[in-house]
Formats: structure tokens, C-alpha cells, sequence
């Protein structure tokens, strides 16, 4: 298993990495501190097949687009976003040309926190926008609430 963890916050990715070198397991890092040119290399060492980086740490930002991140399967999401495309984009990241495993995503939630309000928030906003590019709603039936809503 080779694994992602994805966070919007930098300081969720310092601990996961605090945690994995108490067990001396390896990982690499890409955050809005590193530089753009530099990401390359770091994706290019996770995905070798030398296998000496278990882990990569990815800020939601950072890694939204332009990275492709078949060395590992597992991803983990720590939190939930307000935006769910901000989420696919991170999960896309592993479903590529050149993905040979089966790929497996983790959504971390805890039950009765604002994890599972999102959660909602989230579907209902995707089946909405589903629903406008399936042509299923005209512009006479979305309402200010619903724009409000998908704009949340």
C-alpha cells in the first residue's frame, strides 16, 4: 500500500508527518511551501518504482491539478471540503494513465460533527449542478436559494 493523505491544512500534514517518523516510515511533501518547479521532483520520487517513499503528504491546494500521482492507491481524505470538486481534483490525482492497482479512497468522518453536515452539503450541491448540465433544470426553476446554496 503506498498512500496519500490530502489536507487543507498544512498543519494536519506536520502531524500525520511527526506520526509516520516515530515508525520510520518515509514520506514526501507537497504544500504551498514548496515551490512550483520543485513539485516535479517529488512526484517523480513518489512514483518510482524504487519504492522508497511510502507515503505523500498533499495539501488540497496544491495538489488540485497538474499532478499525476499513480505511485499510490490509497488516498485519504482528513477533512471534508465546502467545494467537492476541490476533492475530486485531489482524487483524480491517482486515477491515471499508468494506475496498475486498484484504487481506494478514504473519506475520514466523525458522526455527529459538522463532517457529516458537509457531507450533505456536498451531494445535495453535486446532484443540483448534475441536474443543470443534464439540461433537468431550466432557469425558471432554480431558485435564489438554490444559488445561494451551490455558491455555500
Amino acid at each position: 500500500m503506498i498512500g496519500i493523505v490530502v489536507s487543507s491544512w498544512v498543519g494536519m500534514l506536520n502531524i500525520v508527518r511527526h506520526h509516520l517518523k516515530q515508525y520510520h516510515i518515509r514520506s514526501l511533501t507537497i504544500s504551498g511551501e514548496i515551490k512550483i518547479a520543485d513539485r516535479q521532483a517529488v512526484v517523480q520520487a513518489f512514483n518510482s518504482d524504487e519504492k522508497k517513499y511510502m507515503v505523500l503528504l498533499l495539501s488540497l491546494k496544491a495538489g488540485g491539478e497538474g499532478l499525476n500521482l499513480v505511485g499510490g492507491n490509497h488516498l485519504f481524505l482528513c477533512e471534508l471540503s465546502y467545494n467537492p470538486q476541490n476533492e475530486q481534483q485531489a482524487c483524480d490525482r491517482i486515477y491515471r494513465i499508468g494506475q496498475r492497482r486498484d484504487v481506494h479512497i478514504y473519506r475520514l468522518m466523525i458522526k455527529n460533527t459538522i463532517e457529516e453536515r458537509i457531507s450533505n452539503l456536498q451531494e445535495q450541491k453535486l446532484k443540483l449542478a448534475g441536474d443543470v448540465l443534464a439540461g433537468c433544470v431550466d432557469r425558471f426553476s432554480l431558485r435564489l436559494e438554490d444559488i445561494a446554496y451551490l455558491c455555500s
